[in-house]
């Protein structure tokens, strides 16, 4: 609990590969995080980042929620083999959390993503996936949610 003491106000204490990334977050203009789904959640790497981001400005005080001074707008962007939708409720937690703590923060999904090149040449039949559909997919939606993704992270900043 460190991290709640008046002296580490908005500070993560814990001096590791991520406290130097967490003290860039801080001074930056707006901060874009993108993590692929796996297994119905985003990333571990993802979750380490986000716990220790949020955490160091929880102040657990109902008048004044977070501790930090400057609000950072954020991007948060996430890939999955499944349906654009299948993770909305999900990724809503998220957004509501990184715009209570640290500021406003839209979500962006990129979903039914290509994970192989080719289908056809797995070790075993990925039979519930139309490999052409997915190429399809891959060629036309793809591209837009890339321009998408640079548009609304061009966007953070005015």
């Amino acid at each position: 609990m460190a991290a709640k003491r008046k002296k580490n106000k908005g500070r993560c204490v814990l001096r590791d590969g991520l406290a130097p990334v967490l003290s860039a977050i801080s001074g930056a203009d707006g901060l874009i995080i993108a993590s692929p789904n796996y297994l119905g959640e985003l990333t571990a790497s993802f979750r380490a980042l986000y716990e220790r981001l949020i955490f160091q400005s929880l102040t657990y005080n109902l008048e004044t929620p977070s501790c930090n001074e400057r609000r950072i707008p954020v991007l948060l962007i996430m890939t999955s083999n499944a349906p654009d939708t299948a993770y909305l409720p999900l990724l809503e937690n998220y957004r509501q959390t990184l715009s209570r703590f640290v500021g406003p923060a839209q979500v962006l999904v990129s979903g039914n993503t290509l994970q192989l090149k080719d289908y056809g040449k797995t070790d075993w039949p990925w039979t519930m996936f139309d490999p052409e559909e997915k190429q399809k997919h891959h060629e036309t939606v793809f591209p837009e949610e890339c321009r998408k993704a640079f548009d609304l992270g061009a966007k953070l900043v005015p």
